[in-house]
């Protein structure tokens, strides 16, 4: 099997809010192939969907039940620490949640964690290992 991930489809408890997180925070605008039951974000060659909670857990076939950290984060890296501070702040201004402030790493960065309306983590990060274009 190829190394490939093209889409990460979140499912959410309220898809009109979600949208109104993601474009009025983040700024970003909806794909063509959005229609109103999904929302598509082209990321760099990568695909962000929002997806009703219930409506995604009943196409897998599994319990839409559950809470609490769902065990992985998502990331959103920048060219340097004052960037990270930066946006955080902007973030924040905004409204966003920051569920832990800019600061340095155990790995050799900087980061910050945001929270969208369904507690799903952003990480907001500078890595001095990545090469951003």
């Amino acid at each position: 099997m190829e190394q490939r991930l093209t889409f990460i489809t979140l499912g959410v408890a309220n898809l009109k809010e979600s949208i109104g997180f993601y474009e009025n925070n983040f700024g970003w605008k909806p794909s063509a192939m959005s229609n109103e039951h999904l929302i598509v974000y082209e990321l760099n060659g990568l695909f962000l969907s929002l997806y009703s909670r219930n409506a995604l857990a009943h196409d897998a076939l599994v319990n839409p039940d559950g809470s609490g950290f769902k065990g992985f984060t998502l990331a959103h890296n920048v060219h340097s620490e004052r960037e990270v501070d930066d946006l955080v702040n902007h973030l924040r201004n905004k409204g966003v949640k920051v569920v832990k402030e800019p600061q340095k790493v155990f790995w050799g960065g900087y980061s910050s964690y945001v929270s969208d309306p369904d507690g799903n983590l952003w990480e907001i990060a500078f890595n001095p290992y990545l090469k951003l274009e």
